[in-house]
């Protein structure tokens, strides 16, 4: 998941996106929902096309008064996306009331990378910290998701786990610290299983020159941001009117990549 330096100047800063124009007659501000996470999340760009992150995809099922800011990047992990001086980046936007969406593992489990690494039960929690405790700092409501799923199937063609313990580890603090989870880990293995391995296919970035099970395709960012998205309304993060199009088709064709900075 390396990251391109051209990608690193746009992607770092976080763009804004809206999803359904300004709070209530602009009698008070919208709410920003910021994600921290990785190339699963991220946005990308015309050169990766048509890789998606299901960042991309999440503005489409939000409602009026909520807004989207994708700070997640391809290659980080909770301790390198710290260390970089990126979460406080993107502490230094957020507001009283606004949420911030938290997933990471992919790239911490690259015990091969002193940068990235960290171990389940002791760093990667130790960072998680540092994002519950930055988000409550600024009077913003942190909200956990457990690593989407890649797509790997064993023999008998059932959808078999990929992330070890990492998932176990979020969700400990999460109960212990009374932080909302989504468990984006479980839903989507769920999914993959109700799918097939066939069918999933075309939920990943396969192409004629390329067999991608960890990055999605429009198809995929959209069905994995629709289960981000249904979980904070199940646990009353957000309000019925806060989501939309749960349920009804969105068009791979709203999915665009634009050019990135040089």
């Amino acid at each position: 998941m390396s990251l391109p330096r051209r990608h690193v100047v746009v992607a770092g800063v976080g763009a804004a996106v809206g999803v359904g124009g300004t709070a209530h007659a602009g009698s008070r501000r919208s709410r920003t929902v910021w994600i921290a996470g990785d190339s699963t999340a991220a946005q990308k760009y015309a050169d990766a096309a048509p890789e998606t992150g299901w960042g991309t995809a999440l503005p489409f099922l939000l409602g009026r008064g909520l807004v989207v800011a994708n700070h997640a990047l391809n290659g980080r992990s909770s301790k390198s996306l710290v260390d970089e001086g990126r979460l406080d980046a993107l502490l230094a936007g957020v507001r009283p009331g606004d949420l911030l969406l938290v997933q990471f593992a992919h790239n911490d489990e690259k015990t091969e990378d002193p940068a990235r690494y960290t171990e389940p039960w002791t760093t990667y929690q130790r960072y998680l910290r540092l994002y519950l405790d930055g988000a409550r700092s600024r009077g913003a409501r942190p909200v956990l998701a457990t690593p989407v799923e890649r797509r790997r199937f064993d023999a008998d063609g059932r959808a078999v786990p990929s992330h070890g313990e990492y998932p176990a580890a979020m969700r400990a603090p999460a109960r212990r610290e009374r932080v909302t989870l989504l468990d984006v880990q479980a839903l989507s293995l769920a999914l993959w299983q109700e799918l097939r391995p066939e069918a999933t296919q075309a939920y990943f970035n396969w192409t004629d020159t390329k067999q991608d099970n960890t990055h999605f395709s429009p198809t995929g960012a959209i069905a994995v941001a629709r289960l981000v998205a249904r979980e904070p309304l199940r646990t009353r993060v957000l309000a019925p009117y806060d989501v939309r199009r749960l349920d009804e088709e969105i068009p791979s064709s709203w999915i665009t990549w634009p050019e990135a900075a040089a």
